[in-house]
């Protein structure tokens, strides 16, 4: 059995935090190991606890989520994987929250099932991103990593596995749809992350998009 996932909750409205830990700690293979009320506490309580992921809230006093995260990341070695969470579908916060090295980023309103699968998700050195979000980040801020695709020489499995992971599949899902190992799929992501110069699975994604090798709405 796999060891459960550690989380921290950073935000700042208590009844909001409490709530989170609540829900979050009924979820199979979660364990909630503290609370954070504002970024500061968040970083200093996360390098304590050393927790498995954080849930980063963006709107929060003495420091934000975002500027939380970037020193959270640029700690020690080995530190948590971030999710960030807020009420608001904001494309500059998902742009933030990219920058800053979040491995995730989802909305309060999501019901809590889904906010638990993301949290699994990327402690298990995947990303996720709501798809909303994604296809605007792609048409409305492109980054200029976006040409990096045509230079890139991807293999034909390496291309399809890239499909798959801008689908929101994980890696045994690509696993089961390739009919491969998945170690072996762990390997084409990676050599697709180093080909692309991707910070993470998003951030590959992200290109994939910006390039036309995967366009909103359309599969096969």
């Amino acid at each position: 059995m796999n060891a459960a996932v550690t989380l921290l909750i950073a935000d700042d409205d208590a009844v909001t935090r409490s709530g989170l830990r609540t829900l979050l700690a009924l979820q199979p293979g979660i364990v909630v190991v503290g609370e954070a009320a504002d970024g500061v506490e968040a970083v200093e309580r996360a390098r304590r606890l050393r927790p498995d992921v954080v849930l980063m809230d963006v709107r929060m006093p003495r420091l934000d989520g975002i500027e939380a995260t970037r020193r959270l990341l640029a700690g020690p070695a080995e530190p948590p994987k971030v999710v960030v969470i807020t009420t608001f579908e904001n494309d500059g916060y998902v742009t933030a929250a990219l920058g800053a090295g979040a491995a995730g980023f989802v909305l309060k309103r999501l019901p809590v099932p889904e906010i638990a699968r993301a949290v699994r998700v990327v402690a298990a050195g995947e990303a996720i991103l709501f798809p909303a979000a994604l296809r605007r980040l792609v048409t409305a801020r492109p980054l200029d990593s976006a040409e990096a695709l045509p230079q890139a020489a991807l293999t034909v499995r390496e291309e399809e596995v890239l499909r798959l992971m801008a689908t929101g599949l994980s890696n045994p899902e690509i696993a089961r749809s390739c009919g491969v190992s998945l170690e072996t799929v762990k390997t084409h992501v990676g050599n697709v992350l180093t080909k692309l110069g991707a910070q993470n699975r998003t951030h590959a994604v992200v290109i994939a998009y910006e390039s036309g090798l995967v366009v909103p709405g359309v599969t096969g």
